[in-house]
């Protein structure tokens, strides 16, 4: 008989997506606080492990590495694996790659790398600082996928690689970025950490002095760096290294030879920005743009015009290109199954516990196999001083069973000796297990003199082994200084020079400083849009400002965002509007943000617009909430909305955070034949701008949406676009997709 589950789908779905996002967050995104590694990048280097391909021996093809590690460790598609693969092999991401790419990996300019099929690669020295000792029980191992395999849940990482190489991922509501760092610097400040793990983050950035970008560069804003370190989060401002130089024909050269990381990996991105910038004229002092970079490093070369300030221009494009970017630190990972925003000390102090742990193991390890070895020498040497009698029991035995007996319990029943004394003899022989099976597997040239002493020199040295991982073991600082000495000589291996600058400086203005002052800016219902002053506004008269059906205040240094009814948002640039007195006619809106046919139907400043709520209305009466967040952007057009197809936006409403927390407001719908409807607002949903929406009413296939707002308890009525007024004491509230009121103009 079936049986049937009655399950809520609220909760199902609620139960559902925490599971997914907790494995998106634990099994794919983020890395381990102890290697650094992310799953997939841990499972390509575990599996080129497998095959043997450790620094010196032949590269393997790309596809084998990738089909490896997919069909034993990771089914979640080849191309995601090979684009880990070949990230770990740049090392103009990594400061020390764990890849030794053979082939075409792609280059700094943004070009992709050549098909799995066609490129070769194995382990590198910095992979085999995280691999070593895989085989000495230092981690621990779980079933793979399918439980035909087995894999590490984290290498034992004897490098510091999270700060070292960093890492940026994002995850289900939140996202780690990583900056890399200086090998020796994170190196020297791990030791400092060993030597006192009561250390302060201002102490630990005597050794740390900010991040260390392989691609260089010049970071801005240095006095950020001791919060950013203190906190876990932050911004950092990170320039191209520039300077001028004297060109041909009186013309000045900005000359760049190191570039933003932010860049890295999409060079071309940069230079094609440079050339935009000199095309549209942004920068009329911009003569030519070149890229001159070569095998020897990058020479970008920005042409300046004859009698041109090639330092203001160079100011001004800091400003307006990606030559002086933001990059987001957030130093999130993966602790115990949980996501942690560390600081610079936790993380630290979470690699040092972590060696402490895998360095305890692989002490007690050689500790195990000394003493494992010791005993066997020992029961050999035993066993040259009575060779004689040892070789009369295995002649007057009839097993090899027989033999061992004799020799571990002096078992002598049933074996023929020559003498009753050897009988006595072999009665007092007690060698352990281990040593039995050692002496009946021996060759008989160990019974040469040179093979002896040999043995001899072995025990001896297994005793002074053993000695000392029994005083390492017994002592933390021991423990710590082996540590220390192993990181001084990963410190001599892979560190380098600084290639990043630190400083504080300030971003010099392009032209002139501009006051910043309040302006109006006023659209007629034809569309001419001016801007003037508070002054002008004020000094106005209201019938003169009755003309003008939107008025938008906001700061000359803003932008005026235009919605239009075909869904999508235009940015006008504050300084672009024209200055006009109130008797002027201004100039259409289509000309300065070509919008050609389309119609405008909401305006408003950016920064009212990114502190706010809007609801957005279609003609086919779909309805969603959008944080203006959302429209977070520099592109001059954007896709507002979705929308179907013969599909308008007829009402955008903006409302502040207060607005919609407050519970209060109500959505109103007027369509064409005249129904009315008016629903909470908390029944409508909040979406991404990609998302068409719910349904706000229910109307017949020959009615259209001709109306739609918010309205407040203090909302008594609202002028409606066919000349009528509707009275908000005519609409009864009623859910959200409902028929609606009918007759309410």
């Amino acid at each position: 008989m079936e049986q049937f589950q009655q399950l809520d789908f609220s909760e199902e779905m609620r139960t559902s997506y925490r599971d997914y996002a907790l494995s998106v967050i634990i099994a794919r995104a983020l890395p381990d606080v102890r290697d650094g590694l992310k799953p997939v990048q841990r499972r390509i280097l575990y599996a080129m492990n497998e095959l043997g391909l450790e620094p010196g021996k032949p590269h393997r093809k790309s596809a084998r590495i990738v089909g490896d590690t997919m069909g034993k460790y990771h089914p979640h598609g080849d191309s995601s694996i090979y684009e880990a693969l070949v990230h770990m092999s740049e090392d103009y991401s990594l400061s020390v790659p764990l890849i030794d790419g053979h082939g075409n990996f792609g280059s700094i300019d943004g070009d992709p790398a050549a098909a799995m099929r066609y490129t070769e690669a194995r382990l590198s020295e910095g992979a085999m600082m995280m691999l070593d000792n895989l085989d000495k029980g230092l981690v621990e191992f779980i079933p793979n996928f399918d439980e035909s395999e087995k894999e590490p849940v984290v290498l034992p990482a004897m490098l510091p690689n999270l700060l070292i190489n960093g890492t940026t991922g994002i995850a289900v509501g939140m996202a780690t970025n990583i900056p890399p760092h200086n090998p020796g610097e994170v190196i020297d400040a791990c030791i400092a950490y060993l030597d006192d793990t009561g250390i302060s983050t201002e102490d630990l950035m005597k050794y740390i002095k900010g991040p260390d970008f392989p691609t260089g560069g010049l970071i801005v804003n240095g006095n950020d760096i001791p919060a950013i370190y203190e906190t876990g989060e932050g911004r950092l401002k990170i320039r191209a290294k520039t300077t001028i130089e004297r060109g041909d024909n009186g013309r000045s050269n900005i000359i760049i030879t190191e570039i933003p990381f932010t860049v890295s990996g999409n060079k071309t991105k940069l230079v094609e920005s440079l050339v935009s910038l000199m095309r549209d004229k942004v920068f009329d002092e911009i003569y030519d743009v070149r890229d001159e970079s070569s095998k020897e490093g990058i020479r970008i070369v920005i042409e300046v015009k004859k009698d041109r300030d090639a330092q203001n221009l160079l100011n001004g494009l800091y400003k307006k290109s990606p030559l002086e970017d933001t990059y987001t630190v957030n130093l999130l990972a993966v602790k115990e199954k949980q996501p942690i925003v560390f600081n610079l000390r936790s993380m630290i102090g979470e690699f040092v516990s972590f060696q402490e742990e895998i360095y305890t193991k692989e002490h007690e390890y050689l500790l195990a196999k000394a003493k494992q070895r010791n005993e066997i020498v020992e029961g050999l040497l035993r066993a040259t001083d009575v060779i004689d009698l040892i070789i009369e029991i295995l002649r007057g035995s009839t097993s090899v069973k027989q033999a061992k007996d004799c020799l571990m319990f002096g078992d002598v029943t049933d074996i023929k000796f020559k003498s009753e004394s050897s009988r006595m003899q072999a009665f007092r022989l007690n060698f352990t297990q281990a040593q039995a099976e050692a002496i009946l597997a021996m060759p008989l040239y160990r019974l040469i003199g040179l093979e002896i002493q040999k043995l001899e020199e072995e025990q001896k040295t297994l005793k002074e082994n053993i000695e000392k991982y029994t005083a390492i073991l017994a002592r933390k600082t021991a423990l710590r200084a082996v540590i220390k000495e192993r990181l001084k000589n990963f410190r001599k291996k892979f560190d380098r020079p600084r290639r990043t600058g630190i400083d504080n400086l300030e971003t010099k203005d392009y032209a002139r400083e501009v006051k910043i002052e309040d302006i109006y800016v006023l659209i007629d219902k034809f569309g001419y849009t001016k801007s003037v002053d508070e002054a002008t506004y004020t000094k106005a008269a209201p019938e003169a400002l009755q003309e003008f059906v939107h008025t938008v205040r906001m700061k000359n240094s803003d932008v005026l965002c235009v919605f239009t009814a075909e869904g999508n948002m235009f940015r006008v640039k504050a300084e672009k509007l024209p200055k006009c007195r109130i008797k002027e006619k201004g100039v259409l809106i289509h000309n300065l943000c070509r919008i050609d046919q389309e119609e405008a139907i909401f305006y408003c400043s950016f920064e009212e617009l990114f502190e706010s709520q809007l609801v957005f209305t279609t003609e086919a009466g779909f309805i969603k909430q959008v944080s203006g967040i959302e429209f977070d952007t520099g592109r001059l057009c954007v896709a507002a909305t979705k929308l179907e197809t013969d599909d308008r936006l007829v009402g955008i409403s903006m409302l502040s955070a207060a607005d919609v927390l407050s519970g209060n407001r109500k959505a109103v719908i007027v369509t064409k034949n005249a129904y009315g409807l008016a629903f909470p607002l908390t029944e409508v949903p909040e979406m991404k701008k990609t998302g068409r929406g719910v349904k706000g009413i229910t109307m017949d296939r020959s009615d259209k949406v001709i109306f739609a707002s918010v309205a407040g308890p203090e909302t008594d009525s609202f002028d409606l676009p066919n000349g009528k007024r509707l009275d908000m004491k005519k609409l009864k509230t009623r859910p959200r997709a409902s028929k609606g009121t009918k007759g309410v103009f």
